[in-house]
């Protein structure tokens, strides 16, 4: 692997463009957009005050600027580098900012989520959604950017609209059947949304795109239910994970659970159905790939804090769906990676410190994740790999994202950021050391 020098970032505000040609970090109040492929700066656009939120149109050509602490946003354009539009919310304030599908209308919701306002950057129009519930994941877009949903709240009651994004007019309203709405999330393709109650309630509701509930799901009652939920990339799958460490399974046939993945402190090898249980210590000792059984440190929460460190709080699919990742937050040092087709468990990833973030490639299934120190660690079916970040300075990892081709990663520090580029020789000699870690265990098993 090959790793870039080092580049200033603020808060942690850099990504790559959808078409995947630019990089864009902010550092402080500034906004500066490099070159992916030499890492030269090609613009450099300074905002009003420091940014809080940064994020690329769907065609690249724009990039929205929100400075919340002032209700101020700023644009700036890639084709027209002397254009620029300044949208100020004044005295409502503004606490999130996003980018509408066709990249050219922006949504901002005001403080105390009094409303959503659209703003159009070719009419400049603007429209009203008012009664925006304050909650975990209130707005999703369909994937192919036709609809949106909006959660809302009005006399004491929970409801989801339906906007056809083209125009913004109103297709559907509907009460849903939650005591209290936390998110909702639209299904890969397009034709189911996800509405799930408060972590008080364990209640998934599945909705059809004219309104019409299609089921209802309900592991329990009378304890702490949902605590994430994510689709599969070929809708085929929804993930719940909960309070109860678990990893609940529902097909898209019957909406019915199909597996059940627990999350144990000890894996002995009728849980690990003979895959192997990888354990990858941090400096100075060298990676190790350890057989069943095996024990995962688990942190007990205090009863007396909101919010408890428990139940599975993390999950991500791999590109191709045939792997899935979950993180039990009293067991934060370890990531869990399962084999969707047989329905088991593939491998665990042990760590001395715990995991701070872990993302799939967005091409293969390969599984990159960091704990805040100096390394770089890396799963893929063939087997795992820790990799010293060469920077000066004492640089930590503190959070990754895959280019959108999967060819590098970049690696985000506290104020700074590096790129990881995959070098196809060396993976292959990498594969190779890999295999034979594993023929060696397996002459042990």
């Amino acid at each position: 692997m090959n790793f870039s020098e080092l580049f200033k970032q603020s808060n942690q505000l850099c990504k790559v463009s959808p078409d995947g040609k630019y990089l864009a970090t902010c550092v402080q109040y500034r906004l500066v957009v490099r070159d992916v492929s030499t890492l030269q700066i090609l613009h450099l656009y300074t905002c009003l005050d420091q940014v809080s939120h940064m994020e690329w149109s769907s065609d690249s050509l724009f990039i929205l600027c929100a400075m919340y602490k002032r209700g101020l946003i700023q644009v700036w354009s890639l084709e027209q580098p002397d254009w620029h539009c300044k949208i100020d919310e004044g005295s409502i304030g503004l606490v999130s900012s996003r980018w509408s599908p066709d990249g050219r209308h922006i949504l901002n919701t005001t403080e105390f989520h009094l409303r959503v306002t659209v703003w159009s950057l070719c009419t400049k129009a603007v429209s009203y959604m008012k009664y925006p519930k304050a909650c975990q994941k209130g707005i999703d877009f369909s994937k192919d950017g036709g609809y949106m949903a909006l959660a809302e709240r009005r006399d004491c009651k929970d409801y989801v609209s339906i906007f056809v994004c083209e125009d913004w007019h109103l297709l559907r309203n509907f009460e849903t059947e939650t005591q209290d709405l936390s998110g909702l999330e639209w299904s890969p393709n397009g034709c189911v949304l996800a509405v799930w109650d408060s972590c008080l309630e364990y209640k998934v509701l599945l909705y059809s795109l004219d309104g019409r509930l299609l089921s209802t799901y309900s592991a329990y009652e009378w304890s702490l239910g949902v605590k994430c939920v994510s689709w599969s990339p070929s809708s085929q799958f929804l993930a719940i994970g909960s309070y109860d460490e678990k990893v609940r399974i529902l097909n898209h046939i019957t909406w019915g659970k199909i597996a059940q993945f627990e999350h144990p402190a000890s894996i002995d090898n009728t849980k690990a159905e003979g895959n192997f249980v990888l354990s990858v210590p941090e400096l100075p000792h060298p990676d190790e790939i350890c057989a069943p059984p095996i024990q995962i440190p688990v942190v007990k929460p205090d009863p007396d804090r909101a919010n408890p460190k428990i139940g599975v709080s993390v999950l991500a699919f791999s590109s191709d769906s045939r792997y899935l990742a979950s993180r039990n937050d009293n067991m934060a040092t370890a990531v869990w990676v399962w084999d969707m087709q047989k329905m088991s468990l593939e491998a665990v990833l042990e760590q001395t410190a715990a995991v701070r973030c872990f993302q799939w490639d967005p091409r293969h299934p390969r599984l990159a994740l960091c704990t805040g120190n100096s390394k770089l660690y890396l799963w893929s079916p063939r087997g795992c790999v820790s990799v010293q970040v060469p920077a000066e300075g004492g640089f930590q990892v503190q959070s990754l994202s895959w280019h959108c081709s999967g060819d590098f990663l970049i690696l985000l520090g506290k104020d700074q950021l590096c790129l990881c580029y995959m070098d196809a020789e060396q993976e292959e000699n990498l594969t190779a050391y890999i295999v034979a870690k594993l023929h060696g265990v397996n002459e042990l098993l």
